[in-house]
Formats: structure tokens, C-alpha cells, sequence
């Protein structure tokens, strides 16, 4: 009988070249995990060429699963146990596994040759290069075939089970439930009879190997993690955001039209919705960008609710029809899945740099909401509050993602949707003015005194015939205006229309471990809250809340706070600014929010910018975190 060990939380990374299955593998430990109870958080991380060559550094394709018995917030820093299928794996990941981490590495792919494509002299399985982890070589490729030769495969389709293999076998290390993974498995291939049952015998095989070997004198549990009761399951990022964008379309009573061209990392949101024309969902690939949004705008004039997905490229091919969006004061959704720039980029990687070119990306006057997720799960109740903005105020909304909230999953507790209030496009059904001879008109900007938004008429509504376009409309009637006077009132009132939102928007709330007497978050005075601020927006959430929590457990005391609303902000905003000493904002870019502040609120904040197309380490956040209120600490109050 093998010792059990109990873990609070464990973070496994499978890495192997971009054929070898690692994404499926990973994101099957994950759902198993998730159905155990434990709290999940993921970072997939693959290779921007659909097939880079075989066993090189490039073509390394990797999943990064954090599970524990507690509410986490991040995927990790770094891997407890890393499963290299290959040479290159090896070489990419090894410098992320702390000393004592745990290697499980194939042997079959370390051959002379693959050795010397990626820069190795010798065998690190061989050479006690890696004496400083805990190295266990196996032979799970041939092990693999070995299990499924019954199946009469060629060598090549045998071993492709490979990774069903070592899903067993860490399935049984950690104590993971089977039977999703055996139910999925005779679901995915139960057209290949061969190929689902070489699987299911692969993943048996490794589960028996686990048990029989004395290769691991201990395996390990980590309980599941207390939740608020409810019924749970797993999603990503990209699927939460396709989820909330028909739950939006169903509540608001409106078709919903998604006009899009495939681009990663936004392209699962078109296959997402591309399944859902039951719930009244129209998909349109289109043959580029610009055809993407223009059809998503002409769904809108004709009373649907036009969304367009993409990432930063795409909207810079976007931004003219956006700006025409501003002009003809339609509702669209345009959902902006962001990755590391500038151009190309890195496409697969992450990154948080476009928020500038959303904001002021247009050509003239064209402000628009701009709304960011700070989570997979989150991306849900996203797309339904920008849904709400964008019908209620006619104007475009921009929703942020990123390649780390789109491809990470997390659990997501599912909603009661009857507690989701309903949102009312209150479409024109009736004439609004008369004409000089005292005639039944309809003038199409003629605006609601609170919210400012010109009335929304279908076209083919009896008596609401009227015309919009790009050029400058006149006040009320929208005519066309090259009136100086005109033109100065309609750029004014459209931004109003935007600034007006901020009733809207809640006050933002400071989550500051030591109010003040009066019960007032973050005073900065001594004795009466913490003088540092940390702000983020977007994915930095989950780094930013994991950071913090370590920071609190030193003793020190630190605030955090987190922004939905990029435009516009938060009323209060300016209050919690300079409500403390010193405000830091995490941002995957050069300081784009930070510039913003600046400008607004004429507060120093100090930019913590990472670029490097992943997440911010939650380890390095809370070290700089630690010194930055150790440096205030002698400092005036």
C-alpha cells in the first residue's frame, strides 16, 4: 500500500510537441479535476505555427493546470510537476520547475537526433544534469504501444495514445476521477471504434501502471475546495463570452447577429455561436474584418443585435466602422480578444495593449464604452452588461478579453437567468414630432432628455421612415449638416451621451483590510488604512488578488481595487486615487491605464508593466509590492 500525501494545491504543466496532445490531456485533468470539487485555474500555451516542425523549441505546445482545496486566483508561477514528452519539452519548461519539482519525461523521443535539434549534447535523462529534481525516465510511448497492439494500428497511430497514457497515470498519482475521461473518450471516436478503444486501453494502461509500478513510492490528494452551493461547471473564457452574449440577445428580445472573421485568440467564439441557431443566433464568416463589422452594423440598423469578435489587428481594420457606429448611434458589441502586438505579434501569446487603440482608435470625435473582463467566468457577466449599455444608449461597446481569460478556464458557478433582468430595446413605434404643417414625423435624433440616445426604429416601421449614414447629421431631424454650429453641438452631445453612462456604473469599492474611523476605505493616513493602492483592470485580477493576499499575510497592508469600466470610469474614481500615498497599476503593456489616470486625474500613479505574452507573476507582484511599502515606511504621511 503506497503512502498518501495530503497537498493544499498542485500545479502540473504537460508539455510535448504541438501533435502530441498536450492541450487535450490538460484540459481533460482539468475537467476531472472540476468534477472532484477542487478549485481550477488554466494556461494553455501553444505554438503560433498550425504545425511548427517536429521536435523543436518552437513547436513545444504546453498546458499549465493550478487545482487546490482553496479559492485560487492564478494558474501559477511555476509547475510542481512538469511532463515533458520530448526533448524540447524538456529543454523549454525546465527553467520554470523549482529544485525538487517533479520531471515525468518519455524516453522513447530522446534520441541523438532529437537531443541535438534542440541544443543538447547529452541526455539529461542520463547525464545528472537534472540531480537536483526528483526524474522519473519512462518509457510511455512504447509502453503505450505495447497496450494497444490488440488494435492493429500502425506504430505511428499506436503511439499517438501516448498522452492518454500519461493522463492515467496522473490520474492516479493524484487521485482523479476516471469516469469523465472514459465517457469522453467513447464519445469523441465512437465513429473509430479502433482509435477510441486504443485510448480507452492507453488510459487504463497508465491508471494500472500508477498501481503496479515502484516507481512512486507515494501518490496524492488535494481535497476539494468549499464553494457557495450551486451547480458548477468549468468554462473558458471564450465560451462564458459566447454564453453571455445569447443569454443578452435572449433577455433583450433581439436576434442575435455575429458578423466576424476567424482570428486567434477570438476565433472559438464564432464556433461557439455557430452551434446556437435555436436561440436565434445568426453566424457570418466573413471574407475579412471590415466585411465582419459592417455586416454586424447593418444587423443592427435592421433591429438585431450586431456583434463582431476579434483581436487587436482586426480592430484596427475595424476602426472606420466603428467610428460609423458612433455616427449612426447604433447599438454593436465588438469583442476584442487581445494578444501580444504590434502587427503579427506573437499570436498565441497574451497581452493587454490594445485598451489606447480602443479608446482613441477612430478617426474625429468617437468615443465608445469600453468594458474589460477580469476572468474567464467573468466574461459572461461582461457581455451582458455591455449588451445593456449598448441597446440602452445606441453606441457601440467594446468588451476586453485576452488570450489568457479566452483560453484559461476556471469554475463558473451557472446563474438562475430569471435573476437577470430583462434588457428593453425600446424600439420607435410611433412618430415623435409633427412637420411645419402640422403633419405626423419622425425626426431619427431627436434624444431622450436623461440618456441622450436617438430613438431606434426598424426599418418597414409604418410612418418611421428615415435615413442615416456617415456624414454629420443635423440635430433632431438627421439631415445632412455641414453647419459649423451643428457639427460643434452633435461631437459634444455624442460624448455626453457616453459621459452620461457613469449613472450606470457602481462606485468602485476598495477592498482595504484597515478603514478608517469613519468606516471610509483607504484614508492613507497613519494608523487608518493602507497607504498603498494596488488597480488593475482586466486579466491582472487574478495575479493582483493572489499578490495581495501573500503581501497581507507579511503583515503589511496593502488595498486593491479592479476596474470594469475603462470608459467611462467610475465616478469615484479620482476620489480613491488620491485617497492614498501610492497607487501602482499592473498592466501586460507599457502603461497604458497608468497614462490614462494620469492625464484624467493628475495623480502619479506608478506603472508595473510586463510584456512578455504571459501573465504577470503573482511572486514577483507581491516581492515589488513588499518593497514598495517598505520604501513608505519612512516616509511623511
Amino acid at each position: 500500500m503506497k503512502q498518501v500525501h495530503t497537498l493544499d494545491r498542485v500545479v502540473i504543466r504537460f508539455a510535448g510537441d504541438s501533435g502530441d496532445g498536450m492541450q487535450l490531456t490538460g484540459d481533460r485533468f482539468t475537467a476531472d479535476s472540476a468534477v472532484f470539487g477542487n478549485d481550477i485555474s488554466t494556461l494553455p500555451n501553444f505554438p503560433a505555427e498550425i504545425r511548427a516542425p517536429q521536435g523543436t523549441l518552437p513547436g513545444v505546445s504546453s498546458f499549465q493546470l493550478h487545482f487546490a482545496n482553496y479559492d485560487i486566483m492564478t494558474p501559477g508561477d511555476r509547475p510542481d510537476v512538469l511532463v515533458a514528452m520530448n526533448p524540447a519539452a524538456l529543454k523549454a519548461n525546465i527553467a520554470d520547475l523549482p529544485r525538487g519539482g517533479v520531471i515525468i519525461a518519455d524516453t522513447a523521443d530522446f534520441t541523438k537526433r532529437n537531443l541535438a535539434k534542440v541544443g543538447y549534447d547529452t541526455n539529461p535523462l542520463e547525464d545528472d544534469s537534472l540531480a537536483d529534481y526528483q526524474l522519473h525516465a519512462l518509457d510511455l510511448t512504447g509502453m503505450t504501444v505495447a497496450a494497444v497492439k490488440d488494435f492493429h494500428l500502425s506504430r505511428k497511430d499506436a503511439s499517438r495514445s501516448k498522452n492518454m497514457f500519461a493522463l492515467g497515470l496522473l490520474s492516479w498519482l493524484y487521485h482523479r476521477p476516471v469516469e469523465g475521461t472514459l465517457s469522453f473518450l467513447s464519445s469523441k471516436f465512437a465513429n473509430k471504434p479502433a482509435i477510441r478503444d486504443a485510448n480507452i486501453t492507453a488510459f487504463k494502461t497508465g491508471y494500472a501502471f500508477g498501481e503496479t509500478t515502484e516507481v512512486f513510492a507515494v501518490t496524492y490528494e488535494v481535497a476539494p475546495a468549499p464553494m457557495p452551493p450551486g451547480q458548477y461547471r468549468q468554462i473558458s473564457g471564450n465560451l462564458a463570452l459566447a454564453y453571455g452574449l445569447v443569454t443578452a440577445s435572449k433577455k433583450a428580445g433581439l436576434p442575435l447577429f455575429l458578423g466576424a472573421y476567424p482570428i486567434t485568440p477570438a476565433s472559438d467564439v464564432l464556433h461557439e455561436l455557430s452551434k446556437h441557431k435555436r436561440f436565434g443566433v445568426t453566424t457570418f464568416q466573413a471574407e475579412d474584418e471590415i466585411a465582419g463589422v459592417g455586416a454586424a452594423l447593418g444587423a443592427s440598423f435592421a433591429g438585431h443585435l450586431g456583434v463582431t469578435t476579434t483581436s487587436g489587428p482586426g480592430i484596427a481594420l475595424k476602426a472606420e466602422t466603428i467610428g460609423l457606429g458612433v455616427m449612426t448611434e447604433l447599438p454593436l458589441v465588438v469583442c476584442d480578444i487581445q494578444r501580444a502586438g504590434p502587427s503579427t505579434g506573437m499570436p498565441t501569446k497574451t497581452e493587454q495593449a490594445d485598451l489606447l487603440q480602443v479608446m482613441f482608435g477612430r478617426n474625429g470625435e468617437a468615443p465608445v464604452p469600453v468594458l474589460a473582463a477580469q476572468s474567464p467566468a467573468d466574461c459572461f457577466d461582461t457581455a451582458i452588461e455591455a449588451t445593456r449599455i449598448a441597446v440602452k444608449y445606441r453606441t457601440p461597446v467594446i468588451v476586453l478579453s485576452d488570450g489568457y481569460i479566452a483560453n484559461g478556464a476556471e469554475p463558473w458557478q451557472v446563474p438562475d437567468l430569471s435573476l437577470i433582468p430583462p434588457i428593453d430595446p425600446g424600439f420607435a413605434t410611433e412618430t415623435n414630432s409633427t412637420d411645419a404643417k402640422g403633419q405626423p414625423t419622425f425626426l431619427p435624433y431627436l434624444r431622450d432628455a436623461e440618456t441622450l440616445a436617438r430613438p431606434w426604429a426598424k426599418p418597414g416601421t409604418p410612418g418611421l421612415q428615415h435615413r442615416i449614414g456617415g456624414i454629420e447629421k443635423a440635430k433632431d431631424t438627421g439631415a445632412v449638416s455641414y453647419d459649423p454650429a451643428n457639427h460643434d453641438e452633435m461631437v459634444r452631445t455624442r460624448q455626453a451621451k457616453v459621459d452620461g453612462i457613469v449613472r450606470d456604473i457602481p462606485d468602485l469599492v476598495v477592498d482595504d483590510p484597515t478603514p478608517d474611523v469613519n468606516g471610509a476605505a483607504g484614508s492613507g493616513s497613519a494608523g487608518r488604512g493602507a497607504r498603498v493602492l494596488v488597480l488593475g483592470w482586466g486579466s491582472t485580477y487574478g495575479p493582483i488578488v493572489a499578490a495581495v493576499r501573500r503581501v497581507r499575510k507579511t503583515g503589511r497592508r496593502v488595498a486593491m481595487t479592479h476596474l470594469r469600466h475603462l470608459n467611462p470610469f467610475p465616478a469615484n474614481l479620482g476620489e480613491v486615487l488620491r485617497s492614498y500615498d501610492r497607487v501602482i497599476v499592473p498592466e501586460m503593456n507599457l502603461g497604458q491605464l497608468a497614462m490614462m489616470l494620469r492625464a484624467k486625474y493628475l495623480v502619479d500613479v506608478h506603472s508595473y508593466s510586463r510584456v512578455r505574452g504571459l501573465p504577470i507573476s503573482l511572486s514577483e507582484l507581491a516581492l515589488d509590492l513588499e518593497r514598495e511599502i517598505d520604501d513608505l515606511q519612512g516616509a511623511p504621511q
